[in-house]
């Protein structure tokens, strides 16, 4: 629902002023409306230091260390910001795959209006991205405990201010974002059960910038630079199952009820390098 609600918002914004929309002309060369695409390569940043965070006793405070039967740190080998190759951690005879970059691809739709050089407008864009995210907690069982993420798809609608040199916009570009975030969960281990729970959509922001050069009265190619951040803080992973488990030990701090795991880096970031094309009516 709320996905269509930006489309109808994209939409408005497009249809609602078409004072604003001119011809095109070559004193105003990026007035108008357009539709348009984007495509290019999406990087993540290094999630250095990410882990999984523990709630032992169900209070839903993540600061608590799993223990084992004998008082001992459960996750002792340590984690990875990625994906677990094997059960065993680093530096134990195990390796991890990094996070996986990708490429980007949208659709877009937008208004701009031109005064001298000065050009302001709005634009609106769905698509997706090919990036996973992933964090792993090694226990001594030894076993791997991994909690991964990627973008089903995204949508935005962002304010655009810009300067025009003839037929080149220079812009920036800022808006609200709302994404489809998959999360899932797998873990060598198979003598608890796990189970996800959280939602799937969230809200975000978007910003950057970019360069437009206008071909002829009609097309426009340009580069752009895009940054997106989305709170990715709800999904939760509760592991239950026999009694006396680490993780289901009411002796030692915890709860016969279970553990709740969540990630430590609670904001989904990565960074865009695309190009543009429009056609403008």
């Amino acid at each position: 629902m709320r996905t269509i609600m930006l489309a109808g918002a994209a939409l408005a914004a497009v249809t609602a002023a078409p004072a604003l929309a001119q011809d095109g002309t070559d004193d105003a060369p990026f007035s108008g409306i357009y539709v348009g695409a984007a495509g290019g390569y999406d990087i993540q940043s290094n999630d250095v230091g990410s882990r999984i965070l523990f709630d032992r006793n169900l209070d839903g405070n993540f600061n608590d260390s799993v223990l084992t039967g004998a008082g001992g740190n459960a996750f002792a080998p340590g984690f990875c910001n990625g994906a677990a190759r094997t059960q065993l951690a680093p530096g134990n005879g195990g390796s991890c795959r990094n996070d996986r970059d990708g490429w980007a691809y949208y659709g877009r739709v937008g208004l701009d209006h031109q005064a001298g050089n000065i050009v302001v407008g709005a634009v609106g864009e769905f698509g997706k991205t090919e990036i996973t995210d992933n964090v792993t907690g090694f226990s001594g069982t030894p076993a791997s405990y991994v909690m991964y993420r990627n973008v089903k798809w995204e949508s935005s609608i962002r304010g655009r201010a810009g300067y025009a040199a003839n037929t080149t916009l220079f812009y920036g570009t800022f808006g609200a974002g709302y994404a489809r975030i998959d999360r899932d969960f797998a873990s060598t281990q198979s003598t608890n059960t796990f189970t996800g729970t959280g939602k799937r959509n969230q809200w975000g922001i978007l910003g950057g910038g970019g360069i437009e050069q206008k071909l002829g009265r009609n097309i426009s190619f340009g580069m752009e630079y895009m940054f997106h951040q989305y709170q990715d803080n709800d999904y939760r992973v509760r592991v239950t199952g026999p009694a006396g488990t680490p993780f289901t030990n009411a002796a030692n701090g915890g709860t016969t009820a279970g553990t709740d795991f969540r990630r430590s880096d609670d904001k989904f970031r990565w960074h865009s390098i695309r190009a543009t094309a429009a056609f403008r009516f």
